[in-house]
């Protein structure tokens, strides 16, 4: 049993690693990755193996950072099943059919203003590229999608099986347990995913994890400690009144899936309980209103507070202030009102959809808010923002940053450093090796050394293209 690390190493993007059983080869997720421009094109196009040499797919969850490259690996020659959770196919459905309509609607808007510059004699810093993939690509994945429950054992070959966990991150998200079992060898193989946290609304607390003897675990926020959930708000509250006084609009980079869920439960526990402006709120994603009815479907994953809702004859995803937009002319009609509004849009990091043409619309305003509510990979927009830089890109265009920016840190997804090294715990008696991926280097490094602190167990920061020989 070999495991190989193509993805998510030195970095919290493109998640992708190889485990190859005597002939068989499979991945644990197939993400794309996010950064550089050029990198990112070059990374995302090509695979560092032959796509149709792949036998499966085992996806943690519907995040594109985790699932987004699957129409690429299809487009490539993969023809094999993809298995993951029941509302994971469902958000995959809509995540990689969006993906790929964003990326042909943003290479057509470019060519066009490339073209348009031509005729006028400005100059062009470089041709327009194609899509990664298309639509018809997105479509070509998804009969390959085999939704497997929770606890469900699986068998990828004779000597190669998995079950799933609750992973706590987003709707349907899950840490893999592998089992390896050939001529009296066993080798569990724990593969986190991305690890949630206790008591963030929505969904429910990730599950203790069975014993393992090699683990694969994200370090995304394995330097810090987050604030208590309870604050945020509070915090939220005052950020939407300070921006509502000055009669600016609240611009809201939201990831679809988990992210604008959250947002939108609590804007509306605020406005039932009368903390902020009676102001108009607009959900701009096509993405995250056909999200939203997949949340609403899948009711089984819901803590006990989101029923809540449902006891009391409410929706929590709708209230009277709030607008889900799907079609393109009523966003662009956003631009036209006056006063005092929200408008959560997609992507979380500010890469790619709606939210580029409201950052460019709205971000010169010094009455503006942008408010950040999740964490922002290395060389994004989203990330440039957080760290105040003062002008930045948008379609190849140059923009002030005279907005108001705000970081949320309170709703992240993603296990701090306490809450990863109680997760691992329960393992700890049986852990021969700890990989640590998606994280930055400070980020791993930290959570390497609390680990080796608490533990006492051998802790490794892979690199892209590193091979492990486990049995």
């Amino acid at each position: 049993m070999k495991l190989t690390f193509w993805g998510a190493v030195g970095n919290v993007t493109g998640s992708m690693h190889e485990v190859r059983v005597n002939d068989h080869r499979f991945l644990l997720d197939c993400g794309l990755y996010q950064g550089r421009r050029k990198e990112a094109r070059d990374r995302n196009s090509s695979f560092p193996f032959p796509a149709n040499t792949i036998d499966g797919v085992v996806l943690s969850h519907a995040h594109l950072d985790h699932s987004g490259n699957l129409p690429t690996l299809v487009k490539n020659g993969f023809g094999g099943p993809i298995y993951t959770t029941p509302s994971t196919v469902d958000l995959c459905g809509a995540m990689l059919r969006d993906s790929a309509y964003i990326q042909e609607k943003d290479a057509a808007f470019i060519a066009k203003r490339s073209a348009r510059r031509r005729s006028i004699r400005i100059p062009v810093e470089a041709e327009p590229v194609a899509p990664l993939y298309t639509i018809q690509d997105a479509e070509n994945t998804i009969p390959l999608f085999h939704p497997v429950p929770l606890y469900t054992p699986t068998h990828l070959t004779p000597t190669l099986s998995f079950e799933t966990y609750d992973a706590g991150h987003i709707l349907g998200s899950s840490c893999v347990l592998m089992h390896y079992h050939e001529n009296g060898r066993k080798v569990k193989l724990m593969f986190s995913g991305d690890v949630g946290r206790r008591n963030l609304p929505i969904i429910k607390d990730p599950d203790e994890v069975p014993p393992a003897d090699y683990v694969i675990m994200e370090s995304t926020y394995g330097d810090r400690l987050h604030k208590d959930v309870e604050t945020v708000s509070a915090k939220l509250a005052e950020v939407v009144s300070r921006t509502c006084a000055r009669g600016g609009r609240i611009i809201v980079p939201a990831f679809a899936v988990g992210r604008a869920q959250q947002l939108v439960l609590l804007l509306h526990e605020l406005m039932n309980g009368k903390k902020i402006p009676n102001i108009p709120i607009f959900v701009d994603s096509p993405l995250t209103v056909d999200v939203t009815e997949i949340f609403r479907k899948h009711k089984e994953e819901w803590d006990t507070e989101t029923r809540d809702f449902l006891l009391n004859g409410e929706d929590p995803f709708g209230f009277s202030r709030l607008r889900y937009i799907r079609e393109v002319s009523e966003s662009k009609a956003l631009n036209d009102l006056r006063g005092p509004m929200m408008i959560i849009s997609a992507s979380g990091m500010c890469e790619a959809g709606r939210i580029l043409h409201h950052l460019r619309n709205n971000i010169e305003d010094p009455r503006n808010t942008i408010l950040i509510t999740g964490f922002q990979a290395e060389n994004t927009l989203g990330r440039k923002l957080v760290d105040k830089w003062q002008e930045v890109s948008i379609f190849g265009e140059p923009m002030r940053v005279r907005a108001e920016v705000v970081k949320i840190n309170e709703l992240s997804a993603h296990a701090d450093q306490r809450e990863l090294l109680a997760w691992l715990k329960p393992v700890v008696k049986t852990v021969k090796k700890v990989f640590l991926v998606h994280g930055e280097p400070s980020q791993s490094a930290a959570l390497a050394k609390a680990i080796k602190d608490e533990y006492a167990l051998d802790v490794v920061m892979p690199t892209r293209g590193e091979t492990f020989d486990l049995a």
